[in-house]
């Protein structure tokens, strides 16, 4: 089989992933993307290719952790 790769990159307005130069969906959260990626993977993986899944972290000025804006109202 082939090689299934999913990236999450960050947009201007949230987060995408990017798979076989496509990224149709947006994400308000690194997270929600994250999730997103994994559940195609899964379905890749299941036909029999090889998965790479790559997230960048917060310390390439990518937001928070989990990739929102920071919230400053009470919680």
């Amino acid at each position: 089989m082939g090689l299934a790769e999913y990236m999450i990159v960050s947009e201007p307005d949230g987060w995408t992933v990017l798979h076989d130069g496509n990224a149709p969906h947006r994400y308000e959260t690194k997270e929600a993307a994250f999730e997103a990626a994994v559940a195609a993977a899964s379905l890749a993986m299941r036909q029999g290719h090889e998965i790479h899944i790559s997230v960048p972290g917060r310390d390439g000025g990518y937001k928070t952790p989990v990739g929102a804006e920071e919230s400053h109202g009470v919680l």
